[in-house]
């Protein structure tokens, strides 16, 4: 069992609502969120999504160099 599955917060500083889904803590700064903690962000649905939205054009760049 997971921490998520335990019921952890969003990790994003003012946010207080259950993460969904946890990343590298250095790939969800560079997104631009702030986060506290050390290695993991644990991000809710709408974090997440924002982070997403924000890391959209570095996805699709990382996808092209993998396919050459």
């Amino acid at each position: 069992m997971g921490k998520i599955d335990k019921g952890v917060k969003c990790s994003v500083v003012g946010c207080g609502n259950l993460a969904v889904r946890s990343i590298d803590s250095e790939r969800a700064s560079k997104a631009g969120l702030h986060v506290e903690g050390s290695r993991r962000a644990y991000l809710c649905k709408d974090h997440y999504k924002e982070m997403k939205k924000r890391t959209r054009k570095e996805r699709l760049i990382e996808r092209w160099r993998m396919t050459r």
